[in-house]
């Protein structure tokens, strides 16, 4: 068969951990893998607002690892500047997906609105990028798919989902063009995650698309129940508020597992539990529907969002909100950019009783890891604001493989890749990785930076 070339461009989570977006290009066919928002530092969140790469009416397909904001959020958009191809992805991830984009669009609205009638914008007419009818069109072209279900797409193209554990929902994806096979890995798991199957061992791809978050570290060999409790205690003692923002979709999931283990231990102090996030609400729920893709014996998932108060009603969450008894609440969004966790720090990160607890990564340029590196200040409303509380953090409770696991994942393959492109982290953890791996396996190692290119022959 006749060598072809292919172009692998890469238009976002390149050098950052934001906006992922990948796109091939071969026999006049455009692939998207993934459509990620880029979040955190202006300069990153100011290319949403720019011209896309390519023209989205050009792009023929999109291809969802999953349902994070950093991998779906820009899809709204780029159906509303002309793409209207199919987007793949499992059904855990497109039920998790609409409740993400409308929560962005809400978000986005309610912001503009707030910064136009308060006039702290630079704007004189702030606008959304997407609106709640924006983000409707966009879910009409999502097609679902199970895992290990082979998808033709292009003659001589076809893809399936392999499960990857970061998610409920996520996977790889193998793409296979003629003979060639690209991986993509999305986010990884960890090997042993506290709710999802372990990753997939993948035995052989000619190119890998990896991503490094975690790249440069080991995670705290600590056990996270033990750290968490520690945590409630001293909260407990002080009589304070626990406010811990927490991501949707999977981290709050697994806190509230974690809180039900202590509680059946009867270790768990008498706090009332709330998770103040409708976001956070339907996701449960959706979890709780997918309880088969879930490594957790099926009565522990009957039971474990009992002791939890599902809040999702605005005026409810106001009076819990000013109330100032102790409490552990559970909120969006875990990088603290919007959501009801910003009620909550401006009504009681000035008191000292209180405790902050960061349970995930903090992206550049976020206000969670301004406040991580120390800053007692922070900017919402168009207003600074001082943080007297408590700050702490767990570091161990990730949905993402470490240096190791993503070490432990590759050696499984039984041959070398041709390429293996490290993408989705910022240039220190990416770099650290690509000297392991060049260090431990020999392979070939490349580290693409924003909307670099790459032409590769196709077998």
């Amino acid at each position: 068969m006749e060598n072809k070339q292919l172009k692998l461009h890469f238009l976002g989570g390149a050098g950052t951990v934001t906006g992922s977006k990948t796109l091939i290009e071969f026999d006049q066919k455009r692939v998207l893998i993934d459509c990620g928002l880029f979040q955190g530092l202006k300069e990153l969140r100011n290319l949403n607002r720019s011209p896309f790469p390519v023209s989205p009416d050009t792009i023929d397909v999109l291809i969802l690892t999953h349902a994070h904001l950093d991998h779906c959020g820009y899809i709204p958009l780029l159906v509303k500047n002309g793409f209207s191809g199919e987007i793949h992805c499992t059904s855990a991830t497109a039920e998790l997906a609409e409740i993400i984009l409308r929560d962005s669009a809400k978000i986005q609205e309610e912001d503009a609105e707030r910064a136009a009638r308060h006039s702290y914008s630079k704007h004189p007419k702030p606008e959304p990028l997407y609106t709640t009818k924006d983000v409707l069109s966009s879910l009409k072209l999502f097609v679902t798919h199970e895992f290990s279900e082979w998808v033709i797409i292009h003659p001589g193209i076809k893809f399936q989902f392999l499960n990857n554990g970061h998610i409920l929902g996520s996977g790889f994806v193998e793409l296979k063009i003629q003979q060639t096979i690209f991986l993509f890995s999305g986010d990884i798991g960890k090997m042993q995650p506290l709710l999802m199957y372990p990753p997939k061992h993948i035995k052989e791809a000619d190119y890998v698309v990896l991503e490094s978050t975690y790249g440069d570290r080991l995670h705290d060999n600590s056990d996270v129940k033990e750290e968490l409790l520690a945590v409630i205690e001293e909260v407990w003692a002080d009589k304070g508020i626990l406010m811990i923002p927490s991501f949707a979709v999977e981290r709050t999931q697994e806190l509230i597992y974690l809180l039900y283990l202590l509680k059946e231990e009867n270790r768990l102090p008498a706090f009332p539990i709330y998770l103040d996030s409708p976001m956070g609400v339907n996701s449960s729920k959706v979890y709780f529907r997918y309880s088969e893709q879930q490594n957790i014996p099926a009565d522990i998932l009957r039971h474990m969002y009992d002791q939890v108060h599902f809040i999702t009603d605005a005026e409810v969450s106001k009076r819990i909100c000013l109330d100032r008894s102790p409490k552990i609440v559970l909120a969006g969004s875990g990088m603290i950019e919007g959501g009801r966790i910003i009620h909550y720090l401006n009504n009681h990160m000035q008191d000292k009783q209180n405790t902050l607890l960061f349970v995930g990564f903090q992206g550049e340029g976020t206000r969670g890891r301004a406040i991580q590196n120390g800053s007692r200040e922070i900017k919402f409303y168009g207003q600074y604001h001082k943080v007297n509380c408590k700050i702490r953090s767990i570091s161990s409770l990730s949905a993402h493989g470490d240096q190791k696991d993503l070490l432990t994942w590759l050696k499984y393959f039984k041959k070398e890749p041709r390429t293996i492109f490290l993408n989705h982290g910022e240039p220190h953890q990416t770099d650290a990785l690509r000297v392991k791996i060049e260090h431990e396996l020999g392979w070939n190692c490349e580290t693409p930076k924003m909307n670099d290119t790459f032409v590769l022959d196709i077998e």
